[in-house]
């Protein structure tokens, strides 16, 4: 069998990139085959180097929310590279961006960039730390934020543990500092804070879990998470790195009615650059250096092409009305492949964040929940998926995006792809 181009760069990639790949779940090692190398996107669809058409909804993780190369990004984009790539210095994009995120995200009245969201995170963990004195963190089994040491724990067999390190590397002392509790359980919430509440300095939560499946949270549950925290002096830090500005104009802190403290964002405020910010309360925020004494910083951080990005997506996004397009192509996709799906999986979705999860059980908000078999059977559609042109995320627990550049042909052809996979699998 001839070898593909994507073959071919992968197989050179192994020899100089750990894996092949710059960030381990393009390596396709849960779904089998190899990683195809992209060359060109445009819309809802993208081209591989071997000159394959795919309808994409991996849409750079989250960030492609306008779709690919969106004619506003790209010429914003332009428009500012022309007048320099990067200072190390302000610029008047980055006092743009921040007044439109200050302004569309509640509660959110100053805001610092950073070039990723486990930079944000990091800078706003260290931030509660330093604002409140204390010590320990409270993080959610299942929920991602980024790979900074004290937030790469997972939880013991108990209702609440102290972290172990999931990683090598990381310092068992600095990862004994993290209560890990599972998700959707009030009771373990409470014991948890009964024993730690006074040496916590934050709670973390994706209050959209999109790195463990797409894990749909109660607001009640996310409501006793913010009483708790305000009973026992700790702040709360919505991780809104994915669903930040994509499942409402004010992320989930607007669609659930609960207002963080503080709060961490990327994806779609880059456009499709590496972006990320950390924001909240003024008194808090005043904290940083060199208002105050925790120190952050970033040399390229505010950089006046990614600003750009960030600044002309969310522009379409309020002028185009796209949050209500959004949700109606949401609706769509799920009357589309729901019926598909019936008996042997559903569409799990919140707006334009979705995820396929092929088991009969009832959609699971908490990570032990997923059926493992789910996994095996997402790995035999996806290869099915791929053939037939719709690529998904390579791996059974990541999630799919829609963005505004799908379209109602877009839907009916990843149905018929859908359709005809499932006929080659048997469960």
């Amino acid at each position: 069998m001839q070898t593909t181009r994507s073959e071919a760069l992968y197989r050179r990639a192994c020899e100089l990139i750990p894996g092949g790949v710059n960030s381990p779940v393009r390596a396709f090692r849960a779904v089998g085959g190899t990683p195809l190398f992209y060359h060109q996107g445009q819309g809802s669809r993208f081209t591989d180097v071997d000159g394959n058409s795919f309808v994409d909804y991996v849409m750079s993780w989250g960030p492609l929310i306008l779709g690919h190369a969106h004619p506003e990004v790209v010429e914003a984009v332009t428009r500012t590279a022309e007048r320099g790539l990067s200072f190390g210095a302000p610029c008047e994009e980055e006092v743009l961006l921040a007044e439109k995120v200050v302004a569309l995200y509640p509660g959110c009245q100053q805001v610092r960039f950073v070039s990723s969201g486990t930079e944000a995170v990091m800078a706003a963990v260290r931030l509660a730390r330093g604002f409140t004195g204390r010590p320990r963190i409270l993080k959610f089994e299942g929920c991602y934020h980024g790979h900074s040491d004290s937030l790469l724990v997972k939880a013991g067999s108990g209702l609440a543990t102290f972290g172990t390190p999931s990683s090598a590397g990381v310092p068992a002392a600095l990862a004994e500092l993290t209560v890990v509790v599972p998700l959707d359980d009030e009771k373990a919430l409470e014991e948890a804070f009964a024993r730690n509440g006074s040496q916590l300095a934050c709670a973390i939560i994706e209050p959209v879990p999109a790195n463990a499946g797409l894990l749909v949270q109660r607001r009640a549950f996310l409501a006793k998470l913010a009483d708790l925290c305000r009973t026992w002096g700790a702040l709360l830090i919505f991780d809104e790195v994915i669903s930040g500005f994509r499942v409402a104009r004010g992320g989930a802190a607007e669609l659930f009615g609960i207002t963080p403290d503080l709060a961490t964002f990327g994806k779609v405020i880059g456009g499709g650059m590496p972006v990320g910010a950390f924001g909240g309360r003024r008194e808090i925020m005043e904290h940083v250096a060199p208002l105050g004494p925790v120190y952050q910083a970033g040399t390229l951080s505010g950089n006046p092409v990614a600003m750009a990005a960030g600044l002309a997506t969310l522009r379409v996004l309020e002028r185009e009305n796209g949050w209500e397009k959004l949700e109606k192509l949401g609706q769509e996709l799920e009357k589309a492949l729901n019926p598909i799906l019936a008996g042997r999986g559903q569409l799990v979705r919140l707006g334009s964040i979705f995820w396929l999860y092929l088991d009969s059980s009832p959609a699971p908000r908490r990570f032990e929940a997923i059926a493992p078999q789910a996994a095996e059977r997402y790995r035999t559609v996806h290869r099915a998926l791929l053939q037939r042109g719709v690529y998904l995320a390579p791996s059974a627990y990541e999630v799919g995006f829609l963005s505004l550049a799908h379209n109602s042909d877009d839907l009916a052809r990843t149905a018929q792809a859908l359709q005809g996979a499932l006929q080659e699998v048997s469960w």
